[in-house]
């Protein structure tokens, strides 16, 4: 078992991130997220109509499209976007607006792994850019597992190829609770706490990260 300073080591190998808010005028919210090498560009829009077909009487419908670097979207964005999805449903007052469309657009910039983490962490900064009301916010984090056992937090593009597992967590701001798990491969169930554990870990410097950046923000319009 992995000791608690272990975890904590391990979470400082996140790397470098940056976002940006505020970007593109068309949508009500918008923002740059970074993870190293990779990149997305988030805009959500909405509260807005919603076809006849998708609405919802008691509360707003929430869709999600992921727009890859090249070519059309496959197999991959769509089980992504189901993710980010259910995690913005899991976040966002959707009672508040009932029979809407709350519709998130992702724009893949660059792919140097942990995309999906990188997604996620992207549409709530534009989320909050937005002003649409959530009960908490909430972020993500990448674990590879190594074919040695070590596990790697915000694993690159390699990283994640020379892996046997790779799992991702949505944890939320409040309680720190786990709002969505994807993985593949395979791993133990202790892995699989381990992994958690470090997730957790590490999304108190990502939470940290949103904080600052919107203090920033707002301070400048002063």
């Amino acid at each position: 078992m992995r000791t608690m300073m272990e975890l904590h080591q391990s979470c400082s190998n996140l790397r470098e991130y940056g976002s940006e808010q505020c970007l593109l005028s068309k949508p009500d919210g918008s923002s740059t997220f970074v993870q190293g090498d990779t990149s997305i560009l988030a805009g959500v829009y909405g509260p807005a109509e919603v076809k006849v077909s998708k609405e919802i009487y008691d509360r707003a419908t929430v869709e999600v499209l992921i727009q890859p670097k090249m070519g059309l979207p496959g197999v991959r964005e769509r089980a992504r976007e189901q993710c980010v999805r259910e995690t913005c449903e899991a976040a966002l007052l959707l009672t508040l607006h009932p029979r809407s469309s709350v519709t998130v657009v992702l724009q893949v910039i660059h792919d140097d792994g942990s995309l999906l983490s990188c997604c996620l962490n992207a549409a709530c900064m534009a989320l909050m850019d937005a002003g649409l009301p959530m009960s908490h916010l909430f972020c993500s984090v990448t674990c590879a597992i190594s074919k040695e056992g070590q596990i790697i937090t915000d694993p690159t593009a390699l990283q994640e190829k020379e892996s046997r597992a790779l799992l991702t967590f949505a944890v939320d701001s409040v309680e720190r609770t786990v709002l969505m798990s994807s993985t593949t491969g395979s791993f133990s169930v202790q892995e699989l706490q381990q992994c958690i554990a470090l997730s957790k870990k590490a999304s108190e410097q990502i939470f940290q990260f949103y904080r600052e950046s919107v203090k920033r923000r707002y301070s400048k319009i002063k």
